[in-house]
């Protein structure tokens, strides 16, 4: 059992979702965390994972180290995608094994579900489907993680979890207009009008498609939770469970940095993406893990750090 002596190990401490890790367990009074930089160590290369963990002996790890992107990066470099994310999980999953941990935290995605599967979605969704074509590369390094982790269970006896979140959101995030996820990029375009003292907004599509976001705190909160909860479950979604259309969020993250609504323009030329995409949460809920923080409050939290970020 996780306690707050215990050695814990995050990988991808600088991203958005590691960063937001590390930050929740020092809060909490976690004394041993131990994480490295990318100098130090290529989580590319088998032999030095193994050797690190060798020599530092963490009793737990989660792993949040991964290629991320938005649909073009992950649409026109797939090869990057599918090999970093494999040699990453696989190097860490099987390091894990030899250093003797017997708990584990993998983060995966909502993208390893069917494009077209029910909403919301389950978590025996999986593999029922056709993926999404233009992240199928990610995806399906993002499924072979979950069944490594699942294998190792069985023959193993270990406690390799797989948590499945949604969109997340927050500080340390990507505002790169190629390579960011819709939220971010929807608080730097109206950000951008802030400073033009404008108020027009152009969005991709029609704006009606829908989608869940979930603050990076309360995914964090989620990881930490499920380390020291005891589940029979060891693939389990996390989210908020409420989606909204892609001009709801616009209009208000509009009202909360603007202070009043902007003019849309539909830019119906690009594309809307999958109509809906709601994840389930009822096992997750089931255990007695619910989102903690406002889509309000969370939104300006964000602003905040994206602004101390010094993002243009």
């Amino acid at each position: 059992m996780i306690n707050f002596n215990s050695k814990i190990y995050v990988a991808g401490h600088k991203g958005l979702v590691g960063s937001a890790i590390l930050r929740k367990l020092k809060v909490s009074g976690y004394k041993n965390v131990i994480y490295t930089s990318r100098k130090k160590l290529d989580l590319t290369n088998q032999s030095e994972v193994n050797k690190y963990l060798k020599i530092n002996k963490p009793k737990f790890i989660f792993i949040a180290a991964a290629k991320v992107g938005g649909v073009f990066n992950n649409q026109n470099n797939k090869a990057e995608f599918i090999t970093q994310n494999l040699l990453i999980q696989t190097n860490l999953i099987y390091g894990a094994y030899l250093a003797g941990v017997k708990d584990l935290i993998f983060l995966g995605s909502s993208c390893i579900y069917p494009k077209n599967c029910k909403q919301p979605i389950k978590e025996n969704y999986l593999l029922d489907g056709k993926l999404e074509e233009t992240n199928d590369a990610y995806a399906i390094a993002k499924i072979a993680g979950v069944k490594m982790c699942q294998s190792y269970n069985e023959q193993f006896g270990l406690n390799y979890k797989c948590l499945m979140p949604t969109n997340s959101f927050g500080p340390n995030d990507n505002y790169d207009g190629l390579n960011s996820h819709f939220f971010p990029a929807l608080i730097k375009k109206i950000h951008s009008i802030k400073k033009k003292n404008s108020n027009r907004l152009v969005l991709w599509g029609n704006g009606k498609a829908k989608r869940e976001v979930l603050y990076v705190d309360d995914l964090a909160d989620a990881c930490i939770y499920f380390m020291k909860k005891k589940t029979k479950h060891k693939l389990i979604n996390i989210g908020s469970g409420k989606d909204y259309s892609i001009t709801y969020y616009a209009q208000l993250i509009s009202k909360l940095i603007l202070g009043k609504k902007v003019l849309i323009k539909y830019d119906k030329s690009k594309p809307n993406g999958i109509f809906r995409k709601v994840m389930d949460i009822s096992i997750a809920k089931k255990y007695g893990w619910k989102p903690k923080i406002s889509l309000e409050n969370a939104i300006l939290e964000s602003y905040e750090a994206f602004k101390n970020e010094k993002v243009s």
